[in-house]
């Protein structure tokens, strides 16, 4: 009996169950405001919650990141390279060369007798009605006269005799006595009263002074504007009978360049390659230290890039969210307040922009602005703006039924009777009372706006460069080998963009769910 008044004595009074039961979690919750119920109910959402963290990495990478990264958002970056290009062609002559007297004609249909003569050992031939008479002068060197030999017309070689500058020109009586000395092998020349030295490698020299050059290889420029030295044909000349596949050459500039000799047998001439080293931008650079993220096909840090294309595509989503609400509010609020005929016309507008082709609408205006070459900028600023008002309609609609419940109960008639003005019932008490589901509807709208300004961009009809954005940056991926080949291109851009419109959508299921607990039931 002891025991059983001990128990009843130790156990807890009815009051004393009743003041417990006052202080435990549900009773504490109740006392907690609207907004802090709403916090809970969001924080205790695990995917909402993840959502939420991956946005605010996104904006520290974007805005934080971009502020601390070391490169600007267009800074180029190069790199030295190395390129071989056709700089000129050699060729050994076969064929006779013939060069015109001042004055005198030799077509084309006297050479071709010409050479029939020339096999045949004649002194003479015919073309055209016009007789021509053959001298054998040298070595493969032909004089061709007039019918009664007093007047030189022409001479065929099958060497050839150069200026040792591109503006210099040859007398052809020059261009006659040089041809002739090369030919029969002669160490000097006779022309007009001075003597000029033939050297055994063809050069003509006025003392020291080089006049011309004469010899069996033909060496042209690839590039008509190029003009090859008498020097640069020397060491090619002296390569190519040396069986060099390669020599350095440094002009008188100073600039030595390598160039690279290779014989095509077909053609029986030899093609010479000049490499060059200069300046290119690094386009398509794999990941390095300096650059964790690669370049892109203009030179620039991707990693950059990327932090600056989330600003870009941020900066539109928000701003062209905030448009859309500050129209849809006033004239979805206006709509659902007032009724009647003003509810009739706003509703009609917003039936007309429900039927308009956003996406045509756009692609159009895109193609105009490449039309006028708009500045990137006001470009960019233009976008918000036509997005914004061709996405105003879904929450006007969205206001004006939230309005229309609420403008009924009790509260409002209480406003009204107390003589409150329109303007402030709707702003400062309906309004309020539709922001929840804004606050949603706006979160749920950021990610599909960026989804549109992606793929306008990738198709090359929104943000322009230089500025970033994620749809451009994937717009890089133009061909399937940028796609196979260059994966730190598009795959860390589209992962960034992936990650945030699913991050928003996350969030605004959240949201929907902590300011309306009754829709999970």
């Amino acid at each position: 009996m002891s025991e059983d008044k001990n128990m009843m004595n130790n156990a807890p009074s009815e009051n004393e169950n009743s003041q417990q039961y006052s202080l435990n979690d549900d009773r504490r919750v109740r006392t907690l405001s609207p907004g802090a119920l709403v916090a809970r109910r969001f924080l205790r959402n695990r995917v909402a919650v993840t959502g939420l963290v991956i946005l605010a990495f996104m904006f520290v990478f974007s805005f934080i990141g971009g502020a601390i990264t070391p490169y600007k958002e267009d800074q180029l970056f190069y790199r030295n390279n190395e390129q071989k290009k056709q700089y000129a062609a050699v060729k050994e002559n076969t064929e006779y060369r013939y060069t015109t007297a001042e004055g005198e004609k030799f077509p084309s249909v006297a050479q071709a007798k010409f050479v029939m003569a020339a096999k045949k050992n004649a002194e003479s031939f015919e073309a055209s009605k016009t007789v021509y008479t053959i001298a054998k002068e040298g070595t493969d060197f032909y004089a061709i006269y007039s019918e009664d030999g007093s007047t030189l017309i022409a001479t065929a070689a099958f060497d050839v005799v150069t200026p040792p500058n591109a503006d210099d020109k040859i007398p052809f009586d020059l261009h006659y006595a040089i041809l002739k000395a090369v030919t029969n092998g002669e160490k000097s020349l006779d022309y007009e009263g001075k003597t000029y030295t033939v050297s055994a490698d063809g050069e003509i020299l006025d003392g020291t002074t080089e006049v011309a050059y004469a010899g069996r290889y033909v060496v042209q420029p690839i590039m008509s504007d190029v003009f090859l030295t008498r020097s640069f044909k020397a060491q090619l000349l002296e390569a190519i009978e040396a069986g060099s596949d390669d020599f350095i050459f440094t002009d008188e500039d100073g600039t030595t360049a390598d160039y690279k000799i290779s014989y095509d047998a077909k053609t029986l001439s030899y093609s010479v390659l000049q490499t060059v080293e200069t300046r290119v931008f690094d386009t398509y650079h794999e990941p390095t230290k300096e650059h964790l993220l690669g370049t892109d096909r203009n030179g620039m840090d991707m990693l950059t890039r990327l932090m600056y294309g989330g600003r870009v595509s941020l900066y539109i989503g928000f701003i062209v969210v905030f448009i859309e609400t500050i129209i849809g509010v006033v004239l979805g609020g206006l709509s659902g307040y007032c009724g009647g005929w003003v509810d009739n016309l706003i509703m009609r507008i917003v039936d007309i922009f429900y039927c308009i082709p956003s996406m045509p609408i756009i692609i159009i205006l895109g193609a105009a602005m490449d039309a006028m070459r708009m500045d990137p900028q006001i470009r960019m600023f233009y976008l918000m703006l036509i997005l914004g008002f061709l996405g105003w309609p879904g929450i006007a609609r969205l206001v004006r039924g939230q309005i229309l419940s609420l403008r009924e109960q009790e509260f409002m008639t209480a406003a009204e009777a107390t003589g409150i003005r329109a303007s402030r019932r709707i702003f400062r008490h309906l309004i309020p009372n539709v922001i929840p589901q804004l606050i949603v509807t706006m979160t749920m709208s950021l990610g599909s706006t960026i989804i549109t300004e992606a793929t306008l961009s990738f198709l090359g009809l929104g943000v322009k460069f230089p500025f970033a954005s994620w749809g451009n940056i994937i717009n890089d991926v133009n061909d399937t080998y940028v796609l196979t080949n260059y994966w730190f291109i598009w795959i860390p851009a589209g992962v960034c963009l992936l990650a945030t419109v699913l991050a928003f959508n996350l969030v605004g299921d959240g949201l929907r769910d902590a300011f309306d607990p009754k829709m999970k039931r």
